[in-house]
């Protein structure tokens, strides 16, 4: 076979990803915290781009007065001498861009939602508040109880070794070595962390956890605290009965100590390690107004931008006696806050129109909860709205919605389908639901197995097998019935 090089011109369409669609896309995807910030940043690198200040929209909203006519005069007369001297240029061979500037300068875009004009509301700037953290409150602690140097740089390490769940994860013997102490120093200092708060800090495993709590609670010397101490795997398997044999009591006795063991915390570091509580802004909101659900955006505190008035009588200027270079700069500019404002309102517009969709194929949501959540998936929405799927993934992806019942994650209202007898269709996340129902209802001391479940749900008429109830139970971090059994 001959090999040959050559030349061929071929016409070919792709998508090029422009930064400013790349942006575009960006701006879809971001929810309305991060949104905030994006534009706040863009105001400071475009000059041309201003923040509309709600006290300015007031005054002007109270009507235009004697002086305003006046300037309003004086602006059409500049009008006029502007349109003069770009016919002027266009003349010469310069072309200029064929714009509105009225539709840009005078009022900008509305991106705001006012609820009711005679709503006040104050806003608090969140100052952030000093806290303690996991080992400087227990070193607080330890200092009150020794003050002894080397104590203290044992008590330093052993705290510095524990894990999240307050857990030491090093041995004694090898802190001994460290410091070159006797192992006698370390247990000492291991029992002042013991006793700290929250109790059952600094135990080596799950067992002494337990047993420290009880020690706390004046249990150490009662059946309770022999069945962790000596009945411990027994205990974790719920293997009731043969405790029972062992301690010669009955069953009903063993379940009423493993309800008080219930009580005490498996993970005690979690008090101190957790974090700040995060605190999730919805992106929309659906009210209910008499029998319809309306949708808009909670954009409250999003930048409000219009373009620049001062720009505007700066490019009047240079239209009649100004440098090219400046007029060229501040057409740039205007080209990409136009664009920077016109994707904004898409996103407004494409996010509402999502949300309308969900709530209008969700309607059995809002009306009856969730267990009527019905099948959906991004390309059912899609369609019917006459966007890309892609999009819709977009709109959705880290956005979350007030509702009347409740805050969701956009992506909560999709899921797939199973089937019912009569050939309509559930909800995965409605089975979950009704599992968690029957579950609920069920006789502690006999426990429904995961079959007996699929038999109620399908004479519910809905279709499920025994494993699909199983892998739900599991998502839902309920135990399976041996270990649901109470006595």
């Amino acid at each position: 076979m001959e090999m040959k090089f050559g030349l061929q011109m071929r016409q070919t369409q792709r998508l090029v990803m422009t930064p400013k669609l790349q942006q575009a896309l960006k701006l879809l995807q971001v929810p309305t915290l991060e949104l905030q910030q994006i534009l706040k940043q863009e105001i400071l690198q475009n000059p041309l781009l201003e923040e509309v200040d709600e006290v300015e929209e007031d005054e002007e909203e109270l009507g235009a007065t004697t002086e305003d006519q006046e300037q309003g005069a004086a602006e059409e007369d500049t009008r006029a001498k502007t349109e003069t001297t770009q016919d002027d240029s266009n003349s010469d061979g310069e072309k200029d861009p064929d714009e509105n500037w009225d539709d840009y300068f005078a009022d900008g875009f509305d991106l705001g939602f006012k609820r009711s004009e005679d709503s006040q509301e104050e806003f608090f700037e969140r100052v952030p508040v000093a806290q303690t953290s996991f080992v400087d409150a227990l070193l607080s602690q330890l200092r009150i109880m020794t003050n002894d140097a080397i104590e203290l740089q044992v008590g330093e390490y052993l705290i510095g070794s524990l894990n999240e769940t307050g857990y030491l994860t090093c041995a004694l013997d090898e802190v001994a070595n460290t410091f070159k102490v006797d192992i006698a120093v370390v247990e000492r200092v291991l029992g002042y962390i013991q006793s700290m708060e929250p109790v059952g800090i600094g135990a080596r495993n799950l067992q002494e956890a337990l047993l420290i709590q009880l020690r706390h609670r004046r249990l150490l010397e009662t059946l309770t605290a022999e069945i962790v101490r000596n009945h411990f795997e027994a205990l974790k398997q719920r293997k009731y009965t043969e405790i029972a044999k062992k301690l010669r009591i009955s069953v009903e006795e063993v379940q009423e100590h493993a309800n008080v063991i219930k009580d005490l915390d498996p993970k005690p570091g979690f008090e101190l390690m957790t974090e700040d509580v995060r605190y999730i802004t919805p992106d929309l909101i659906v009210e209910r107004v008499g029998e319809e659900y309306v949708v808009f955006l909670n954009d409250k505190n999003i930048p409000r931008l219009r373009i620049s008035n001062a720009y505007r009588r700066e490019l009047d200027r240079t239209n009649s006696n100004g440098s090219k270079e400046t007029r060229d700069f501040i057409l740039g500019r205007l080209s990409s806050a136009r664009w920077l404002i016109q994707t904004i309102e898409q996103r407004r517009k494409t996010m509402v129109k999502v949300m309308e969709c969900i709530v209008d194929e969700q309607r059995e949501f809002f009306e009856k909860g969730p267990a009527h959540l019905r099948p959906l998936t991004l390309q059912q929405v899609a369609s019917r709205i006459g966007m890309h799927e892609s999009t819709v993934s977009r709109v959705t992806t880290n956005k979350y919605v007030q509702t009347p019942r409740g805050v969701f994650e956009l992506k909560y209202f999709f899921s797939s389908s199973l089937d019912t007898e009569d050939g309509d269709e559930v909800s995965a996340k409605a089975a979950k639901t009704r599992i968690l129902e029957i579950i609920a209802k069920e006789d502690p001391r006999r426990p429904l197995s995961d079959q007996k479940i699929a038999d109620i749900l399908k004479k519910d008429g809905l279709i499920i097998a025994r494993r699909t109830v199983a892998k739900y139970r599991e998502q839902l971090k309920i135990l399976p019935a041996r270990l649901r059994k109470q006595y």
